[in-house]
């Protein structure tokens, strides 16, 4: 009886100081290595315009590789380049897709996409996943849009002030900490949270709050959740939609399931899912003297991988 009493208290002990053992959930990138991210990610949006709702649909989906260069005590100082970049959207009036892989005559977009593929340009990311630093990434999208000779000087501004809101150095340091500033800054044990404070730029500026929570590991992977709340940054600042100033001012939550690889903390899958609600809001101008207030929701689903996947239809 006492061997069995004996057996029992070790089998306890046993199993109390596996789930008390930390595990460093860090990034732990290889200088040389090549580390790939592909994401995409579905948004539908519904307007209320004067008391007509107007759904759409956008479909943005890419490929990116960072190649690690040196690494520091600031952290990795990788060289990424964009593989492959895509847009659809899908409106009442009809649909428009954009690909940097169109083939044959293509559009302005999709034209700029595809220029702004396998160009280097520099991020410093820190083993915590925060993006201190992101070099160089204008002169892309710049010499993407100028190598488009006879276009109007006026739309090319046009074209450079888009594009820099979603493919510039801010919006893409918040895009990219958005599923890469998840980790802890200490060793954790199971159950543990801690929390990541970051900044959207892309389309609106907006505060991100995310407690994450060490959810557990298998022989290959650790399994991180997050629950975070958004709220946009009430400012002045709008950007140009169809010849009008418009901003938006959204707040809601966001949900994150994710699954790290236990050698190197790269993310080797996950899913991202937002609930937005707020208002379009569109600046006096000649047709509108009085401005307009649009209500409008926002859902999106995003899924992340580390490589790419071959889908069968």
């Amino acid at each position: 009886m006492r061997k069995l009493t004996n057996l029992v208290l070790m089998m306890l002990f046993a199993i109390s100081t596996l789930h008390a053992q930390k595990t460093d959930l860090s990034l732990k990138l290889k200088e040389g290595e090549s580390y790939s991210q592909i994401t995409e990610s579905t948004v539908n949006i519904v307007q209320d315009m004067n008391g007509q709702k107007m759904n759409m649909t956008m479909i943005v989906s890419g490929s990116m590789t960072f190649k690690v260069k040196s690494i520091s005590k600031e952290g990795f100082l990788m060289d990424a380049e964009y593989d492959s970049l895509a847009m659809t959207m899908k409106m009442p009036q009809g649909a428009m897709s954009y690909s940097s892989e169109k083939e044959g005559e293509v559009d302005l977009l999709s034209g700029v996409f595809a220029a702004m593929t396998h160009k280097p340009f520099e991020v410093l990311m820190a083993k915590t996943g925060k993006v201190k630093e992101v070099r160089n990434i204008e002169s892309l999208w710049e010499d993407a849009i100028g190598q488009f000779e006879g276009l109007p000087e006026a739309q090319k501004e046009q074209i450079i002030s888009q594009v820099s809101k979603s493919y510039g150095a801010d919006a893409l340091k918040g895009n990219l900490e958005m599923v890469t500033a998840i980790y802890p800054d200490k060793s954790v044990k199971e159950g543990e949270s801690w929390t990541i404070e970051t900044k959207l730029e892309a389309g609106m500026s907006a505060n991100v709050t995310t407690e994450y929570t060490f959810a557990g590991v298998t022989s290959s992977y650790a399994n991180i959740k997050g629950e975070a709340t958004i709220v946009s940054v009430d400012s002045d600042e709008y950007i140009e939609s169809n010849g009008m100033q418009v901003k938006n001012q959204m707040s809601g939550t966001m949900t994150s399931d994710i699954q790290v690889d236990l050698e190197s903390g790269w993310i080797k899958e996950a899913s991202v899912n937002q609930d937005l609600k707020g208002n379009t809001i569109i600046k006096e101008n000649p047709q509108m003297p009085n401005g307009m207030t649009i209500p409008m929701t926002m859902s999106s689903e995003m899924v992340i991988r580390d490589q790419q996947v071959i889908m069968i239809k």
